[in-house]
């Protein structure tokens, strides 16, 4: 059967590092309040001429090296970000001019936290269509250029940092599921009751006669707002929720899994969902520590260091789930 298969990894992240401590230096924070609640170390954020396509870029470019072909060979774009360089057109066209692959199909996908994973699902049915055969996937963001940082703010910016993951998605004849790499099922879904518990409201062509003027600006409208405590409480509900069907999809169990890869938004959902699913300690691969939240980065930059780690090996089970905006959320399953 045709199945689509991840064929390598990349990811990036800018060179200038923030520790909780240099946080603290611009909001009233600390170190060890960041850390007990989102198990966030230190982050990575982008200097004043660097723009979400160039992270993309470089996460791409090492994808390709790392499958091992030729980047004429990639049949479709696509790029996850809810941090794009300009209002339009969307990143992955700037992501092709800066790759030098015109002609062929770019899209963005705007589904914030869970975009890496529609972005799968999107081309896992391409490739299973016959469609393409190549498909180059990138998740990037850069948060550091949209963030209040100030102690008005925090509660936002301790938890976002910049960065990008790529993987390059290929066609694969599967004739022993049970062995052959490839991605078993993606789950995908959303709730847009609870679309301004966390979003951003200017600009925007629903805030009255301008996309954004003076008023917007005054109050603060340009800066992400959250409801961290219905965020967190649909968190720990929907990831669980979309991973146990996509195990009973596959009639699966926990323990089947050799890896999961979650989301990285705040440790202690992690936690408490490995927990809730009995999963050891060593099977949760996290990333949160050291990069913070990068949104549609996180999962694929988790994906290239377990590989880099040798924590993910060949013919290895790998779950993933992540929850955000939207509020969106989703899972996927794969035979590495």
């Amino acid at each position: 059967m045709l199945r689509s298969k991840i064929l390598s990894t990349g990811m990036y992240v800018p060179p200038n590092l923030f520790k909780n401590n240099d946080i603290a230096a611009m909001m009233d924070t600390s170190d060890e309040w960041i850390r007990q609640r989102t198990g966030i170390e230190q982050r990575y954020w982008v200097d004043e001429n660097t723009s979400t396509s160039d992270l993309g870029v470089e996460a791409a470019n090492r994808a390709l090296k790392n499958a091992g072909i030729d980047k004429s060979e990639i049949d479709m774009i696509i790029v996850a970000t809810l941090s794009p360089d300009h209002e339009f057109p969307g990143t992955a066209c700037f992501v092709q001019k800066k790759l030098g692959l015109p002609g062929i199909a770019a899209l963005d996908i705007r589904q914030q936290c869970t975009g890496f994973i529609y972005s799968l699902s999107i081309a896992d049915q391409f490739i299973r269509s016959g469609t393409y055969k190549k498909i180059l996937i990138v998740g990037a963001e850069v948060h550091s250029k949209g963030m209040d940082k100030t102690t008005r703010g925090r509660d936002v910016a301790v938890l976002f940092g910049d960065g990008a993951g790529a993987v390059v998605l290929g066609a694969t004849v599967v004739k022993d599921a049970k062995t052959d790499s490839h991605i078993l099922s993606t789950h995908i879904h959303a709730d847009g009751t609870f679309a301004d518990e966390l979003w951003t409201q200017a600009p925007g062509t629903g805030n009255g006669k301008d996309r954004i003027n003076e008023q917007d600006l005054l109050e603060l409208r340009q800066y992400p707002k959250m409801n961290g405590k219905t965020v967190f409480v649909h968190a720990v509900k929907r990831m669980p929720e979309t991973l146990l069907n996509a195990l009973q999809v596959n009639s699966l169990t926990p323990e089947d899994i050799d890896l999961f890869v979650f989301h990285q938004a705040n440790l202690r959902i992690n936690d408490m969902i490995a927990k809730q699913f009995n999963i050891p300690e060593e099977k949760v691969f996290n990333t949160i520590q050291k990069y913070a939240n990068t949104t549609a980065a996180t999962i694929p930059i988790g994906l290239d260091e377990a590989v880099r780690a040798g924590k993910l090996k060949k013919g290895m089970l790998v779950a993933s789930a992540a929850f955000g905006s939207g509020f969106t959320w989703g899972s996927a399953i794969y035979r590495w």
